[in-house]
């Protein structure tokens, strides 16, 4: 395995609010996870979904494999993509540390690069940020029905 892909996405329901986040591995791993991640911006949950991604990607393949491993992050958001390629300046206080986070990881694999892809294009991620804030906030709702 020298390369893989990877679809990441994070979105917020207000923003910021409720927000999550999506991954899904392309071959050989082929395999989607989400998470729930509490009041974000849409922003920062883009960001967490691409420091889960490559934590969790470490994880399945362990890390020697990693400084072998080529990796290319799709993304949604024009905005973080531009961001994390260095071509745009980050102005949010709150973004600084996850991409601080982001830099430290892609250390660790001998590349990484992030490309925009159209929202249709990134529906599994997408299917499972909604997916999870769903459920989350059916929890919520059962939580107050007494």
């Amino acid at each position: 395995m020298a390369k893989i892909q990877i679809h990441t996405d994070g979105g917020a329901r207000d923003n910021p609010g409720p927000s999550a986040l999506g991954v899904v591995f392309g071959p050989p791993i082929s395999k989607g996870y989400s998470q729930y991640l509490g009041k974000k911006t849409n922003n920062e949950a883009e960001y967490e979904a691409v420091i889960f991604a490559l934590k969790k990607l470490k994880a399945l393949v362990g890390k020697e494999k990693t400084k072998v491993l080529e990796v290319e992050i799709f993304m949604d958001s024009q905005l973080a993509v531009r961001q994390l390629s260095y071509e745009y300046k980050i102005e949010s206080p709150n973004i600084v540390p996850l991409f601080v986070k982001i830099h430290n990881l892609r250390l660790e694999y001998k590349k990484v690069n992030f490309t925009h892809v159209p929202r249709e294009k990134n529906k599994d991620a997408d299917k499972l940020v909604n997916m999870e804030l769903d459920r989350h906030m059916h929890v919520e709702d059962n939580l107050f029905n007494f």
